[in-house]
């Protein structure tokens, strides 16, 4: 029997998302996306680009530093997607 793939948790919709999002305001298509990644030393083509945004493949995290980088952005920011809350984490608030 092959292994069943993993399953695209919500950190990783809501990366997938603000991936998309992203590279809409600053204007790149998936091809000029993919290419600037490329630039960078992380060989990736818009087909893969794509299927990340569209939640079909997992997003590494050489691949989320190489898109981020990419994007001009800083990692942290497209892994908190639309879940981005300010102030202290965890129960208790310390």
């Amino acid at each position: 029997m092959p292994p069943r793939p993993l399953e695209i948790g919500p950190a990783g919709q809501a990366t997938a998302h603000a991936i998309e999002r992203t590279r809409a305001v600053r204007g790149y298509s998936q091809r000029q996306l993919a290419a600037r990644v490329t630039a960078l030393g992380r060989p990736m083509t818009f087909t893969a680009l794509s299927r990340i945004e569209r939640t079909v493949r997992r997003c590494d995290i050489d691949d989320l530093v190489a898109i981020a980088a990419a994007l001009g952005t800083p990692p942290h920011t497209l892994l908190a997607g639309h879940h981005a809350h300010p102030g202290p984490v965890g129960a208790g608030g310390t």
